[in-house]
């Protein structure tokens, strides 16, 4: 029986004993060895699989917290702007406990299996005509008229949930890497993550990865033109990594090839900054942050071709050696 997150780490979070916990499961996902990239790079690399969440990226960790919260505050309905995993996981506990989700989506912007993750989970979606910054002003306004409880990470309690990756790291690890290496959209996981290992005591680095190009780079899940956690990112000392998409594709590809892992595009940025060498250390934790199944459209476009044969073995094997 799956231990719900909230239980797990119920004396590191801001909840009681009264505190209705909202739970899909998340929590306690696979950190990996990459044996093959490892001897590659020249480093002992471990894979934090956050793609095994039950909407398929990190954001459970965070919303299952802020939806519990907004249940025992006696909230109605929630909202957030989202380029797609905070929609989808928004709609997914907003489901689970019953109450109604209201999702922001930039015009354009967002992988189309995301948005149909979202509508299949009952959220209504509306495309605003803008980027996600307006997005997410709008759903802040909405928030402070009381209509909706904002679960965007500028809510306390989703970088409470989210925080707790670095414990499970640490603990299945027996101990700190080197270096923590994540993707940077808006900055909310850099600052979760800064918070786990303060209340560990830890001083180890965090380097946030970001695109070269933040408002029209491909990887869509940080297409994020303005950090909402900037001074927050700054603060906790993070080091910023900026990393061009080609760099992010070759990553992405190659996680896939050599580790059997596919996650979507900006789960890929963090190992495309140790590739070009911008990570120090020996022993380093890389956060892979969703499932490759959020962004297909993306993944059409750089995988291999389809190869069309006849129902023949020697076609077949003929066609298999090229």
């Amino acid at each position: 029986m799956t231990t719900a997150l909230i239980d797990r780490f119920r004396d590191r979070l801001p909840v009681s004993e009264t505190t209705p916990v909202v739970s899909l499961g998340e929590g306690s996902t696979p950190l990996l060895r990459a044996p093959r990239l490892s001897e590659r790079l020249g480093v002992e690399l471990w894979l934090k699989w956050e793609a095994s969440n039950p909407t398929g990226s990190y954001k459970d960790r965070g919303m299952t917290v802020a939806v519990s919260k907004a249940v025992e505050e006696g909230a109605e309905a929630i909202i957030c702007a989202s380029t797609g995993n905070t929609a989808a996981s928004a709609a997914a506990y907003a489901a689970r406990a019953g109450i109604p989700a209201l999702v922001l989506t930039p015009q354009g912007a967002v992988a189309g299996a995301k948005v149909a993750q979202t509508r299949m989970l009952g959220a209504r979606v509306l495309e605003v005509r803008g980027d996600f910054d307006e997005a997410l002003a709008a759903a802040q306004e909405l928030a402070r008229r009381g209509t909706h409880v904002l679960v965007n990470s500028v809510n306390p309690y989703r970088r409470e949930g989210q925080k707790t990756a670095v414990f499970e790291i640490v603990e299945e690890l027996g101990g700190e890497p080197d270096a923590f290496v994540i993707p940077y959209g808006g900055g909310g996981n850099t600052s979760a993550y800064a918070t786990g290992l303060g209340e560990l005591g830890s001083t180890t680095p965090i380097y946030s990865v970001e695109a070269l190009h933040r408002p029209t780079t491909l990887a869509s899940a940080i297409r994020i033109g303005e950090p909402v956690h900037a001074e927050s990112v700054a603060a906790a000392g993070a080091r910023i990594v900026t990393v061009s998409d080609e760099e992010i594709v070759d990553a992405w590809r190659e996680l896939a090839t050599l580790e059997g892992l596919f996650c979507e595009p900006s789960s890929a940025a963090g190992l495309a900054a140790i590739r070009k060498g911008a990570v120090a250390g020996e022993r380093l934790a890389v956060t892979i942050t969703g499932h490759g199944l959020k962004d297909t459209e993306i993944a059409e476009r750089y995988a291999p071709p389809l190869i069309l044969v006849d129902a023949d073995p020697d076609a077949i094997a003929a066609a298999a050696r090229r």
